[in-house]
């Protein structure tokens, strides 16, 4: 039987997002696949319409950076 599943890691553990229906200590394989990075899920949904310079020089300004954020 083959599941496939979404989970989190958070503190050294597997988080599952929903149950398996699995008997209790059934013995199973498991292998990991990471899902794609937040900048390649959020890419393209914010149109722009300048230059490459610029949007180079927003992405990697530190004043733009996630700490500025309120």
């Amino acid at each position: 039987m083959t599941i496939t599943v979404q989970a989190v890691y958070e503190n050294g553990v597997l988080r599952l997002k929903e149950p398996l229906p699995l008997r209790e200590h059934e013995q199973v394989s498991v292998t990991v696949h990471s899902g794609p990075s937040l900048a390649r899920q959020t890419a393209g949904k914010i149109p722009w319409s300048g230059d490459a310079e610029t949007l180079e020089r927003i992405a990697t300004d530190p004043e733009f950076g996630i700490t500025e954020s309120p």
